[in-house]
């Protein structure tokens, strides 16, 4: 077993050791919530995914695309120039 070399002999190590195992402690719980928050985001991402569609449908930009032209289509049929606006 090694022994201090500090004049506090046992008390430092074990004070040393203390504060080394709080750090580890606090750094677990940062990490549990990093890892709350990210399950949260993906959840989020996710249900988004969902609302937007299922896979092998339009992708987004096709669908943008497509109300921007029906957009555009019936602005014009209220004589609206889509571009000048």
């Amino acid at each position: 077993m090694r022994r201090a070399r500090t004049t506090g002999g046992c008390g430092d190590l074990e004070a040393e050791a203390f504060r080394t195992g709080r750090t580890l402690a606090d750094h677990s719980e940062e990490l549990a919530a990093i890892r709350k928050q990210q399950r949260t985001a993906f959840g989020n991402i996710d249900s988004l995914a969902d609302a937007i569609g299922t896979p092998g449908d339009r992708s987004i930009a096709q669908r943008l695309d497509s109300i921007e032209r029906v957009l555009f289509a019936l602005a014009r049929a209220q004589g609206i120039d889509p571009d000048a606006v």
